[in-house]
């Protein structure tokens, strides 16, 4: 396949939509209810984390559509984890 540079950046900015849209989901759910109870913090710890470091890369090699979708998930997983460690169910 020979595609040319701005191609191969509009896939990796539909990527980048289609997964950060498919978080915010849960995000609105978890706000709204308040029901962390399925949520583990040990998963949600290692999932922030490693979209923090997805972050970072993307920062490193100046990748726009890495940098916006990471940032935004960021955003989102952390304030997800951060009311799940301030109810009292976490286990």
């Amino acid at each position: 396949m020979n595609l040319q540079p701005h191609q191969i950046e509009i896939i990796g900015y539909c990527a980048a939509f289609l997964t950060t849209i498919a978080f915010l989901p849960q995000a609105i759910q978890s706000w709204r209810t308040r029901d962390l109870s399925g949520i583990s913090v040990g998963m949600y710890s290692l999932f922030t984390a490693g979209v923090g470091l997805w972050l970072i890369y993307g920062l490193m090699i100046e990748t726009w559509p890495l940098i916006l979708a990471n940032a935004l998930t960021f955003a989102l997983a952390l304030s997800i984890l951060v009311l799940k460690l301030r109810t009292k169910d976490h286990k």
